[in-house]
């Protein structure tokens, strides 16, 4: 019987302690003393007290809770849809506590946010500064959800710092940190780092995120290192290193929604963690989750965002895909285009479904979301059934817009016909203009150098693919070639190294070769009628844009050029090159080179120099040998 209410004298201590901050001081020690005079007189005399008695005592006792009872107040608060509402409550006599007070500030915040501009005022009224001042009195009696909202709705007011409620509620934070909820902490770190209040809100903001570091193992649900993944990962990277060691143990117990808020947070971060995105594209693949259209397209941009191929997944998101089409608004289509474009994969039944969705919407489609489809399109090389339709309704949408574009977009669009084929003269115009492309000569950003490179390409067009465009050209100073300064890959070292054993001596070739059409050849060879090596830099060379003085070529030899494709290349298991490099080969064989095409899948099954040298002479014999049957 002593050890059942000395178990019963524990529990009682305990739910006292855990009642503290809702508990009146008289109303703690009546209920303190009569758990200690039911064990005295239990321990004196066992058998004058027995369990009925002790129950008894605790019947009289008043049942106190954390939580009092909803009051007519409260739901004044919760239905308040004006800032005045919730001011007038100080005015009406109300019995407005601590928490309550919280709660209005919690409100208060929550209307204002759909009126910034009302913040300034609401702030100088003297009842928003009586509420504060309630708050700062009994702020210890605050519970820990309600202390959290309350910071991080001073922050959302824009509280001045020099408050001293603003000021106490961050201490008092900062003393309870090591009781606060982890999903708590993840929550005030995301409010601190968009918070206006400077140094302080960083200071706090510092050790929150040691908090959430040290107790990352606390988490045990999914919804929970999601949540927190979301809105305190990108605040520190071995706090994300962390959370993605939980993701992958909690992994098999994630959802489609959670799956997908993972990728796109770490799509948004462009954080790419390769064991973590396998565990989530076998999850994707291996169980029949229901994939909404939202989820279907947000997972193809992370995808794609964070170029992670994964060939299964890209069919399950193109099978998905496929039946939605007719509820796909343009926008979304264009979306999706984009996404797969990143992604390399190229479906060709949901391309063509792409196709017929535009030409059916044709006067709902925008001309932005026009051109995003028409430069996926153009990435991946892909030219539809339809083509005349589909092309036809691009060059009247663009007729009369493409001048209204920002220019870098001019000068994707123009390129991405050019890729397509289906450039025509007076878009070449446009872009090739004096008074419109002098604007990238001498970029300096890389996004500039970019949209140089690609205007190179267009120029490339106009002159070897249409000979009848009459002007205007690039300048000849903008398009020397100057060299391409680029990191040389494993592959290239070792096909520079067999190259220079074929031609034995380096005067008998060039590596590394800048033209004016903005392409890079691997290496740059001529062969006489016999076959035999010609050092290139004794003869006249149009690609390279030097004087008419050189040497001309010998009757009957060619000029060959060596391109390496390795896997970047080609589209996404396939053997099909991308549309920027068969926009490559299009230029350089039409400026007179015979093409030795090494893509790297067959140069990674030669496996001695030999079989690399006698790989190289037996290419450029054929090209030769096709060349001459023609």
């Amino acid at each position: 019987m002593a050890v059942h209410l000395v178990r019963r004298y524990s529990y009682l201590l305990r739910e006292a302690a855990r009642l503290a901050p809702a508990l009146a001081p008289p109303c703690q020690l009546r209920f303190a003393r009569v758990a200690h005079n039911t064990l005295t007189s239990s321990a004196t005399s066992p058998n004058s007290c027995s369990l009925s008695s002790l129950k008894d005592l605790m019947e009289k006792e008043p049942v106190i809770t954390p939580f009092p009872e909803q009051q007519e107040v409260d739901r004044l608060i919760e239905k308040a849809t004006r800032p005045e509402e919730l001011l007038e409550l100080l005015d009406g006599g109300h019995s407005l506590e601590c928490n309550r007070s919280a709660t209005i500030l919690i409100q208060l915040s929550r209307l204002l946010s759909q009126n910034p501009q009302d913040k300034a005022l609401f702030i100088q009224d003297l009842r928003f500064e009586q509420l504060l001042h309630l708050v700062n009195s009994e702020l210890s009696s605050v519970w820990h959800g309600t202390l959290v909202k309350l910071l991080r709705s001073l922050y959302a007011l824009e509280v001045p710092r020099t408050t001293q409620a603003l000021r106490s509620v961050e201490q008092e934070v900062r003393w309870r940190l090591r009781r606060l909820k982890y999903k708590h902490l993840a929550s005030l770190a995301e409010a601190c780092a968009t918070s206006s209040q400077g140094q302080h809100s960083q200071e706090l903001l510092a050790e929150l995120l040691v908090h959430l570091e040290r107790r990352w193992t606390e988490i045990e649900d999914s919804h929970t290192v999601v949540a927190v993944m979301m809105k305190a990962g990108h605040l520190s990277e071995s706090l994300m290193t962390r959370l993605e060691d939980k993701c992958l143990e909690l992994v098999d117990q994630f959802g489609p929604e959670e799956l997908r808020k993972v990728l796109v947070t770490l799509a948004a971060r462009s954080w790419r963690p390769i064991p973590l995105l396998r565990a989530i594209s076998y999850h994707l693949v291996q169980k029949p989750f229901p994939l909404t259209k939202a989820m279907l397209l947000d997972l193809a941009y992370a995808y794609g965002k964070l170029s992670f191929h994964q060939t299964q997944v890209c069919q399950r998101l193109a099978a998905d895909l496929l039946p939605l089409m007719p509820s796909l608004t343009p926008g979304e289509v264009a979306r999706c285009a984009t996404s797969f474009a990143f992604l390399k994969w190229l479906n060709l039944p949901l391309f063509e479904a792409f196709v017929q969705h535009i030409l059916h919407r044709a006067p709902d489609i925008t001309v932005p979301h026009l051109c995003s489809i028409l430069l996926a399109f153009a990435r991946l090389n892909f030219c539809p059934e339809q083509e005349d339709q589909f092309f036809a309704l691009v060059h009247e949408r663009l007729g009369l817009a493409l001048a209204s574009l920002e220019p870098a977009l001019q000068v994707d669009v123009v390129w991405a016909l050019c890729v397509l084929q289906q450039v025509q003269e007076a878009e070449l115009q446009a872009v090739l203009d004096p008074s419109f492309h002098t604007q990238f000569l001498g970029a300096r950003s890389p996004k500039d150098q970019n949209t140089f490179q690609k205007l190179l390409h267009v120029n490339a067009t106009a002159q070897l693919e249409h000979p009848e465009y009459r002007g205007p050209l690039l300048p000849a100073t903008a398009v020397a070639p100057t060299s391409p300064g680029r990191k040389v890959t494993p592959l290239q070292q070792e096909l520079r190294e067999a190259l220079q054993a074929v031609l034995g001596s380096a005067d008998q070739g060039s590596l590394e070769v800048a033209t004016q059409y903005g392409w890079v050849l691997d290496a740059e060879v001529l062969l006489d009628a016999d076959g035999q090596f010609l050092p290139p830099r004794d003869y006249a060379a149009p690609h390279l844009a030097q004087p008419a003085l050189s040497q001309p070529l010998p009757p009957g030899a060619k000029r060959v050029s060596v391109l390496l494709w390795e896997f970047p290349n080609f589209k996404n298991k396939s053997r099909d090159l991308l549309g920027r490099f068969v926009l490559a080969r299009r230029h350089l064989q039409a400026a007179g080179f015979l093409l030795v095409d090494v893509p790297y899948y067959e140069w990674l099954e030669l496996k001695s120099e030999w079989q690399k040298s006698a790989y190289l002479k037996d290419k450029m014999r054929k090209a030769v040998a096709e060349e001459l049957a023609k």
